[in-house]
C-alpha cells in the first residue's frame, strides 16, 4: 500500500504514448542493416515489413511517396541497409521504423539473381537474334518511353526531328528508377501496344548505377518488351553492363542520339536517294523508247518492202480463184451442156433430113420420118430430162448450192486461204466467213481440234 508522500498523479495513456515518442525523437537519421520479411503493400501504396536479424526483429514502414524514390523495392529474404527514424504510433501504441531510402547490402547476391534471370530467359529462347522483329524503314511515328524530364527526351526529340523534321512522336512517360518504376514502364509498353499510335518504340533512360539500372533488370520489364508487337529499340545510357531490357530488346543502342538515329531516317537523304531514282527511270524509259522506235522503224521499212509483192501475190491467187470458180459454176457447166445437145440435134436433124431424102421411093422410106420423129422426140426427152437430172446435182454440189443449204466457207482474213481444220487457225486470229448471202468477219474466240 502506497504511502501519502509516495502516491503521484497516474500518467493517462495518451500522456504515456506522447512522453514515449518524445523521448525517441532523437532517433532520427538512422542506419539499420537487415533481411526484409514479411513484405506487404497497403491500398494506398504504403509498405509495411520487418527487418531482423538472428536476434531481433523491429517493424518497418516505407510511405508511398518514398517507395517510388528508392532504387528498388525490397524483396523477403534479401539484406538492405535502411536509413530512417523510429516513431511511435500513439493510437495503436505500435513502434516503427519508418524507412526513407534503401541501400543494397549485398551486390554479389543481386548479380547472382540477375544471372539466374539471365539463364531461364536465354533457356526460352529470349535472346535469340531470329526472335527479333525489324525496325520499320520508315516508321509513321515514334514512341518515346522515358522521363518525361531531363536531358534524354530532349535528345531524343531532337535527333528524330532534325533527321525527320515532320515525324510524328508520341511520348509515354515513364519512371526509370525506384520501386515503382518496374510497373511503370510495363504498363507504358502494354498501353502504346494497344494504342497501336506509333511503329516503333524507344525505352531510354540517362544510365546510371547498377543500383539505378535495376528496374531494366527485372523479369516484368523483360516480359512486357517479350510480348510486345511493336519492336523496341533500348537507349538506357552508357553503361559496362548491358541489362536485361537490352539482351531481350530487337535493337540495342548505347545513347539516346544514337537510337533516335538508328529508327528514323534522315528525309534529305530519302529525298536525294528518290530524285537519283527518278533520274535512272527516265533515262531507262528513254533508252527502251529509243529500242522500241528503232523496232518498229525496221519492221516498218520491211513491211513496205514486202507489200507490193505481197500485193501482187494476193491478186494474181484471187485471180486464179476466181476463174478456177467460174469454170467450175454450175451456170457455165449447164450451158455448155446445152451447146452441146443443141449441136447434137443440128447433127441428127441433117442426118434424118438426108436419110429421108434417100427413102422417098419406099414404104419404108415413108414411114421413116415418122419412127424417125418419134425417135429423136424419145432420145431427146430421154437427154433432156438427164440433163435437167444432171443440172440439179450440179446445182446442189456446186459451192453456192452448198452454202444455200446452211454450209459456210472460212478463210483466214490475212492470207484468204481456206481453213478447212481448226488446228489451221488460233486464239485471236480474224477470219472471213462466207454463206448462202453475204460475207461476215470474225475473230477466233475458242478452238476445239
Amino acid at each position: 500500500m502506497l504511502r501519502p508522500e509516495e502516491a503521484q498523479r497516474p500518467f493517462t495513456v495518451t500522456e504515456l504514448a506522447n512522453e514515449i515518442k518524445r523521448e525517441l525523437r532523437p532517433l532520427t537519421a538512422l542506419l539499420v542493416k537487415g533481411e526484409v520479411s514479411g513484405m506487404k503493400r497497403g491500398a494506398k501504396g504504403h509498405y509495411s515489413f520487418a527487418i531482423r536479424d538472428n536476434q531481433s526483429l523491429i517493424n518497418g514502414f516505407l510511405y508511398a511517396d518514398d517507395a517510388r524514390r528508392v532504387t528498388t523495392l525490397p524483396e523477403d529474404g534479401q539484406v538492405f541497409i535502411f536509413r530512417g527514424r523510429v516513431d511511435f504510433w500513439t493510437q495503436y501504441g505500435a513502434l516503427r521504423f519508418i524507412v526513407d531510402q534503401i541501400e543494397f547490402d549485398d551486390i554479389g547476391k543481386l548479380r547472382a539473381q540477375l544471372e539466374e534471370l539471365k539463364r531461364k530467359l536465354e533457356a526460352e529462347g529470349a535472346f535469340a537474334p531470329e526472335r527479333k522483329r525489324p525496325l520499320p524503314f520508315l516508321p509513321r511515328a515514334v514512341a518515346l518511353l522515358t522521363s518525361p524530364t531531363g536531358a534524354v527526351i530532349h535528345d531524343l526529340q531532337e535527333t528524330i526531328l532534325e533527321r525527320y523534321p515532320n515525324m510524328g512522336i508520341v511520348v509515354y512517360p515513364v519512371q526509370v528508377q525506384g520501386a515503382a518504376a518496374p510497373m511503370s514502364v510495363a504498363r507504358a509498353l502494354r498501353r502504346c501496344n494497344q494504342e497501336q499510335a506509333a511503329d516503333v518504340i524507344v525505352l531510354a533512360r540517362g544510365g546510371g548505377s547498377f543500383e539505378e539500372m535495376c528496374a531494366f533488370n527485372t523479369e516484368v520489364v523483360a516480359r512486357a518488351i517479350l510480348e510486345s508487337k511493336l519492336p523496341v529499340v533500348t537507349a538506357l545510357g552508357h553503361t559496362s553492363d548491358r541489362t536485361v531490357a537490352d539482351l531481350v530488346g530487337d535493337a540495342e543502342c548505347r545513347t539516346p542520339t544514337e537510337a533516335g538515329a538508328r529508327v528514323v531516317p534522315k528525309k534529305s537523304d530519302l529525298i536525294a536517294q528518290l530524285r537519283e531514282r527518278d533520274r535512272r527511270l527516265d533515262r531507262e524509259i528513254r533508252q527502251r523508247v529509243s529500242r522500241e522506235t528503232e523496232r518498229i522503224d525496221l519492221k516498218r521499212r520491211r513491211l513496205l518492202q514486202v507489200l507490193p509483192a505481197l500485193v501482187r501475190h494476193r491478186v494474181e491467187r484471187l485471180t486464179r480463184a476466181a476463174a478456177e470458180l467460174g469454170r467450175l459454176s454450175p451456170v457455165a457447166q449447164v450451158a455448155r451442156r446445152e451447146e452441146a445437145l443443141r449441136d447434137r440435134r443440128r447433127r441428127l436433124d441433117s442426118a434424118a433430113a438426108s436419110r429421108l431424102a434417100k427413102s422417098t421411093s419406099s414404104l419404108a422410106a415413108r414411114r421413116a420420118p415418122d419412127r424417125l420423129a418419134r425417135a429423136l422426140a424419145e432420145r431427146f426427152g430421154v437427154a433432156t430430162r438427164a440433163l435437167a437430172h444432171r443440172e440439179q446435182r450440179l446445182v446442189a454440189l456446186s459451192p453456192d448450192g452448198v452454202l444455200a443449204r446452211g454450209y459456210s466457207i472460212t478463210q483466214d482474213a490475212e492470207s484468204g486461204s481456206v481453213i478447212s481444220s481448226a488446228a489451221a487457225t488460233g486464239v485471236n486470229r480474224r477470219v472471213r466467213i462466207r454463206l448462202g448471202s453475204g460475207r461476215l468477219g470474225a475473230r477466233v474466240e475458242e478452238v476445239e481440234p
